[in-house]
C-alpha cells in the first residue's frame, strides 16, 4: 500500500469578484502585445498569504486547528489592487504582478501569525519577506519577455475591498490546474 501523496497547501485572501473583473478590463488591453507573459486566468488570482507547499495529509487537521486563532486575531481590513511590476530584472522578467494597497501592514501581520503557526507546527517556512502581490502572468525562461509591460498598468487603482475571510486552498497542478478550499475563516 503506498502512502498518500502530500498536499499542496497556501494560505491566501481571494478578492471579491468585482475587484478582479476590473483588474482584468485594465489588464485586457496587453494580453495580446509582443513580449506578454503566460496570463494566469482570473477565475485562480488571489493573495498568497504563505506557501506551505507539500503537507503530508495527516497534518492538515492540526493546521486547520492552529490557524484559526491567527486568523480570529486579525481586525478587518480594507485592501486595493493597484500598480504592477515584475519579479526578475527587465531583460529576464519572471513574474508579472499586481500591487496591492490599503491595510498592508495588516496583511503582513496576518502572513506573519500563518508563518509563525507553520513553524510551530515544524512547517519549513520561507525566509524571504512578505509582499503583498497577486500573479497575473509568468515568463517563461528562455523565451523574450517584455519586462516593461507591467508600466503600462503603473497608474491602476482598483476599488476598495473589505477582507472578509482567509482561505487554505490546496493546488492541483497539470492540464487543468486549480484550487480548491480546505478550509476557511472569517476576519474581523
Amino acid at each position: 500500500m503506498t502512502a498518500p501523496r502530500p498536499r499542496r497547501l497556501f494560505f491566501a485572501v481571494t478578492p471579491p469578484a468585482e475587484a478582479l473583473a476590473d483588474l482584468d478590463q485594465a489588464l485586457a488591453p496587453l494580453r495580446e502585445m509582443p513580449g506578454a507573459p503566460r496570463w494566469t486566468p482570473p477565475d485562480r488570482w488571489h493573495l498568497t498569504l504563505l506557501f506551505l507547499g507539500a503537507v503530508p495529509p495527516d497534518r492538515v487537521a492540526e493546521l486547520v486547528a492552529a490557524a484559526a486563532p491567527a486568523v480570529a486575531a486579525t481586525p478587518s481590513m480594507t485592501l486595493q489592487l493597484a500598480g504592477a511590476g515584475r519579479f526578475g530584472s527587465r531583460r529576464r522578467p519572471q513574474v508579472f504582478w499586481a500591487g496591492v494597497t490599503g491595510d498592508g501592514d495588516g496583511l503582513g501581520a496576518l502572513a506573519g501569525r500563518l508563518a509563525a503557526v507553520a513553524r510551530g507546527l515544524r512547517m519549513p517556512v520561507e525566509e524571504r519577506p512578505f509582499r503583498a502581490h497577486l500573479t497575473l502572468g509568468r515568463w517563461r525562461p528562455g523565451r523574450p519577455g517584455d519586462g516593461d509591460l507591467p508600466d503600462r498598468l503603473a497608474g491602476y487603482r482598483g476599488r476598495d475591498w473589505p477582507v472578509t475571510e482567509v482561505e487554505l486552498l490546496e493546488s492541483h497542478l497539470g492540464p487543468a490546474p486549480r484550487y480548491d478550499r480546505v478550509a476557511a475563516w472569517p476576519l474581523g
